[in-house]
């Protein structure tokens, strides 16, 4: 990594951040203003910002976080196709939707066990000190980003779970930059829910 990006571009309450971190913030502010207006450029966005924070999460030890960039950024090549040439399961244009009762039933299932699977996982084969916190945002995550793939606005309130928990983490970790970028994560999940409310209705009232 060039000696510039693992650079202090200032400080927050006493903690550098990198220009590293500040560049990722950015990006990653920009995929959300995207996301929320189901404009498809949002997935290159997440590519780039997560590799960035592969490295960020990496240095402080947040394995799990900085392995779950690894898989945003392979996933949002998988959901920048969806985008672009996905459909549902009978034909229709891939449009904003709810999920049926079965598919919310599977989507706590999923994120039921993916919490443990990862933190246990993080707990045997790393030093992380914040195995549980760490792994819910990673396991939760998982779930919420297949969810945003198929535009399901249910994904919003997985995001919403794990950028309030991730505020604990960071602050933790001392990663003040991170603290304030998912904390207004937070804020915008409950605003891109809401968007995407307004969409979901307004495409049925055209229908």
């Amino acid at each position: 990594m060039p000696e510039f990006f693992s650079a202090p571009a200032f400080a927050l309450w006493g903690s550098p951040v990198s220009w590293l971190e500040l560049l990722a913030a950015v990006l990653a502010l920009a995929m959300v203003g995207c996301n929320m207006r189901e404009i498809h450029w949002g997935w290159p966005l997440a590519i780039i910002s997560s590799l960035l924070y592969v490295a960020v999460f990496a240095q402080a030890r947040i394995y799990g976080d900085a392995s779950l960039q690894v898989f945003f950024a392979i996933v949002a090549f998988w959901g920048w196709s969806q985008w672009l040439r996905g459909h549902r399961a009978d034909g229709s244009a891939l449009r904003v939707s709810r999920l049926s009762p079965r598919g919310m039933a599977l989507a706590l299932a999923a994120c039921a066990l993916a919490w443990p699977a990862v933190a246990l996982f993080l707990r045997r084969f790393t030093d992380t000190d914040v195995p549980w916190w760490d792994g819910f945002s990673t396991g939760l995550s998982l779930v919420g980003q297949f969810l945003l793939g198929r535009k399901f606005i249910e994904n919003w309130l997985v995001w919403l779970a794990v950028n309030v928990v991730s505020v604990g983490l960071f602050i933790h970790k001392g990663l003040w930059l991170t603290v304030g970028l998912y904390a207004v994560f937070a804020v915008l999940s409950v605003a891109g829910f809401l968007a995407w409310r307004t969409r979901m209705h307004d495409g049925a009232a055209r229908a």
